[in-house]
Parts: C-alpha cells; structure tokens; sequence
C-alpha cells in the first residue's frame, strides 16, 4: 500500500483560503466533493476531534481525521497555506500543510491507521516540508509522494 494511491489532484488544493482554523478544515472537507449536509456533519466531526488535542504534529504540519458514516471508503485530501495559520500545533508553531484523513466507521480493508502512519512517517523526512512548500502544482505533490515510497 502506497500513500500515492490514495490521494487524487482535485483533492489538492496549493492555496488555502482560510485564515483559521474552522475555515481551514472547511476548505479541505470541500476538496471531497460530499453534499452539503455530509459536509457538515463531517465538520462536527473533525472539530470535535481537534477539541480532543490538535492534530497538529508539529514542523508545520497537521493531520485531521476521523471517522465518519458520511464516507463509504477513505478519503484523503490535501492542502497548503504558505503563510501558515495557527492550529495549536503541538510545537505551537504555524501550520502549512493539512493532511485531512476521513474513513467509515467499519472498514473492511483496514487503512485509516496504516495512512495515517505513512503521513506522519513522510512528515517526518527532513527535506518534506521545504518540498512541500516549494510545490507549483498537485501533479508534483503526487510525484513527491512516489519519490518518497511511503
């Protein structure tokens, strides 16, 4: 299983509107094309997920997710705000980049943890963030996430 095989373009957005962190999380829900009531349902839910802890893991980088009956399989998205916005990272940092992970409550194959795990491992790569930030368009996102193998 390789992260690449998840993520599409239309589910990368490079420039993120938002200026906090509702309208961030809002932003990426619209990139899964869902209908208007599963979006909110689906924004209930990650915002009672971020008042648990931020998902923000720290170099710039947060990672919402949850799990909900507005999706029939997992979904990924992907987004970017250069200038960063406060997320309460926990290295109370500004964050850059969003991986938002949604997936069923039943998953017959199992891939909301193993994804979640691989995002946070690529995170983690020392020239990652640079990279990310350096991107023009979604296609080099996607060759990035091949590059890396995760």
């Amino acid at each position: 299983m390789e992260l690449r095989e998840f993520f599409s373009e239309d589910a990368i957005k490079l420039d993120l509107e938002g200026t906090g962190k509702d309208e961030i999380l809002k932003e990426l829900i619209a990139l899964l094309k869902l209908d208007e009531k599963s979006e909110g349902m689906l924004f209930k839910m990650l915002k009672r997920r971020e008042n648990l802890g931020s998902t923000g893991i720290g170099r710039g980088i947060a990672i919402p997710h949850c799990r909900s009956l507005v999706v029939n399989k997992l979904r990924v998205a992907f987004g970017r705000k250069p200038n960063g916005v406060d997320f309460k990272a926990i290295d109370e940092k500004p964050v850059h980049f969003f991986f938002l992970i949604v997936a069923p409550p039943l998953e017959v194959s199992n891939q909301y943890l193993p994804v979640l795990g691989k995002i946070a491992q690529f995170s983690k790569e020392p020239d990652v963030p640079e990279r990310l930030l350096g991107l023009t368009e979604p296609k080099q996102f996607l060759a990035l996430l091949e590059e890396k193998g995760v």
